[in-house]
């Protein structure tokens, strides 16, 4: 955690008495005070999400709303994905880069009637905001509604099934789309999104409607779950975590990020020095690795091949599915082929790993 954020005030989102009530552990994350677990324990949170329905408060992420005749403009040029691919009802994963093509953050946008809906990293959003109003016009809006909009997330193979009990909104959307209805006779943006790698919707709600609807889905069998089974699930996924394994320092191409990189569309800030790194020039890249010893791998843990230091782990974990370590991070050229054995220095001892070809957990209800 930064130090800015320690020097801010912890805020508390709507949902911090329901939390209490369900004997909810609470920490600071990103400037909040969340849930990192309940009474219940972390692998039964993360079980609950990959086998039947779980719900988070995300209500601590950041939203924005830009308006205005050069809204798409601006966003070609803070943004590294085509923004201009977004029909109405549609969401992109993106991110914004620095010039020397540092990560500033990672983000999704959706494409509404009047304008663009952005969300960002709960840390993030005043550094975010500053940095998109360098380059909006006059003729731009960028309002940060953070402050008006809950979000609860309901993950698992039958938040389907659970949610369409709630909602008049039909769920059978595509993936990365959305649609605007009522859920619990509140108006609501229902979204095909989420951060586990299962079925799921994120709803964002106003801060008056989440706590009746966090109730009505907690009560209709919805699992809370906080910030470890979050963790956990999305590592399994190798989805990055801003401040982990993406930041200022890192660039989208060695992020394993080039998919969302769209260098065919007008210049985006970051432009000439991702273009250079996605021609052949990058001298690490982010992997996936299972550990072949028993360990668990952590955060800043040094990697090896042959007694040579080749990189560093960015986030790791124990896989509750896979009953091994599991972890993300930077190897050197040309170390980090899928296959490759590594070495993880854990305390005093170097044990094995191996790179494979993400993620680690593939047969998922995402797409059902």
């Amino acid at each position: 955690m930064t130090t800015e954020i320690l020097d801010q005030q912890i805020q508390k989102t709507v949902l911090y008495k329901s939390h209490q009530a369900l004997n909810a552990k609470m920490v600071p994350f990103g400037g909040f005070e969340m849930p990192v677990c309940y009474s219940y324990g972390i692998q039964s949170e993360y079980f609950a999400v990959r086998n039947d329905v779980g719900i988070f408060d995300v209500s601590h992420m950041g939203e924005f709303f830009i308006t205005g005749p050069n809204a798409l403009q601006i966003l070609q040029k803070v943004t590294i994905n085509d923004v201009s691919k977004l029909n109405v009802g549609q969401a992109q994963y993106s991110a914004m880069c620095y010039p020397n093509g540092g990560i500033v953050d990672d983000l999704i946008i959706y494409r509404k009637s009047d304008g663009y809906f952005m969300v960002v990293n709960a840390a993030n959003i005043q550094k975010d905001f500053d940095w998109i109003s360098q380059y909006t016009t006059n003729d731009t809006y960028l309002e940060d509604i953070s402050s008006d909009i809950s979000l609860v997330a309901l993950q698992g193979p039958r938040s389907r099934e659970l949610l369409s009990k709630f909602t008049n909104v039909k769920l059978k959307m595509p993936f990365y789309t959305f649609e605007e209805g009522s859920i619990c006779g509140f108006s609501a943006m229902i979204s095909r999104t989420g951060y586990t790698g299962e079925l799921g919707f994120e709803i964002f709600v106003s801060e008056e409607a989440v706590i009746n609807i966090w109730n009505e889905l907690v009560n209709a069998g919805a699992y809370p779950a906080g910030l470890a089974a979050r963790d956990i699930l999305r590592m399994e996924m190798t989805y990055c975590l801003y401040g982990n394994d993406i930041d200022d320092k890192t660039n989208p191409i060695e992020a394993g990020l080039s998919w969302i990189t769209i260098l065919d569309k007008e210049k985006f800030i970051g432009y000439d020095r991702i273009q250079q790194e996605k021609s052949g020039n990058s001298k690490r890249r982010l992997v996936a690795f299972l550990m072949e010893e028993r360990g668990i791998p952590r955060s800043g843990y040094d990697v090896y091949v042959e007694g040579r230091n080749v990189g560093f782990v960015t986030s790791g974990t124990q896989s509750p599915s896979l009953n091994t370590g599991i972890g993300l991070a930077y190897v050197a050229t040309p170390f980090n082929k899928i296959g490759q054995h590594i070495s993880i220095q854990i305390r005093n001892k170097h044990l094995g790993a191996v790179i494979i070809k993400p993620p680690f957990i593939k047969n998922t209800s995402l797409h059902y």
